[in-house]
């Protein structure tokens, strides 16, 4: 296989998000979470490759008339946003008007979010919350806490997106990475178990979300708070 026909399949499998999506979208129609939040974890899972066999690929050379990263942040916020706000609201989680101020701020706040062009830090992590609220609404449709913990926990995670705070990126923020990967993996197979099991309440999935959620969205302020251990260099 050439390296052009290599770095060609690495966007067609991309692009294969944007069906997921659909799948996951004609499933929360339909009002089946557990296969709607399946297919958000089969993208989950997509999203987590693409960006290594990306840059394994060299795509940018070898494929430059796609734009990788546009066609990865189009699906993102499909599947990371628009869809997760839609179950969240549909599915009376979140009752009356705070089911309308969940959707209207997911949304809204992620599309700035996605075009603010300082989302980076130089460590690969994000600068703040990167708008991953599949993982947000999955733990609330698992946990099922009071609308207004929900409303609380929605405001709370809606500002966090831009203020200074930093958010690792589970395969490209290379400090406790041997921890935070298999966090991160974790968390996608207590998803997919959680799911599996249409979020019955006593599965122990949700233990293992909680946990993994927890450090995934408290690592990166860990990571500020903790300064770098500097090697001292001989003279």
């Amino acid at each position: 296989m050439t390296p052009q026909l290599r770095a060609l399949s690495v966007h067609l499998f991309t692009a294969t998000g944007a069906v997921i999506a659909m799948l996951a979208m004609l499933a929360a129609v339909d009002e089946k979470w557990d296969l709607m939040f399946l297919w958000l974890v089969v993208a989950f899972a997509v999203d987590g490759v693409d960006g290594p066999l990306a840059r394994k690929y060299h795509v940018k050379r070898y494929a430059p008339e796609f734009d990788g990263v546009l066609l990865d942040l189009i699906i993102d916020y499909l599947t990371y946003v628009f869809i997760p706000a839609f179950a969240l609201f549909n599915s009376g989680l979140m009752a009356g008007w705070t089911g309308w101020f969940a959707i209207i701020v997911i949304t809204f706040a992620s599309a700035m979010y996605f075009a603010d062009t300082r989302m980076k830090t130089k460590d690969n992590s994000f600068s703040g919350f990167p708008g991953c609220w599949n993982m947000v609404v999955l733990v609330i449709f698992a946990l099922q806490p009071s609308h207004w913990t929900s409303l609380a926990l929605v405001t709370l995670v809606s500002v966090s997106m831009f203020l200074p705070l930093k958010f690792v990126h589970p395969v490209r923020t290379e400090r406790w990475r041997l921890l935070t990967l298999p966090m991160a993996l974790g968390w996608t197979f207590f998803a997919g178990w959680a799911a599996w099991v249409d979020f019955h309440p006593q599965s122990w999935a949700h233990w293992g979300l909680v946990v993994t959620s927890v450090y995934l969205l408290f690592v990166g302020v860990a990571q500020q708070i903790i300064p770098v251990q500097r090697k001292l260099q001989r003279s």
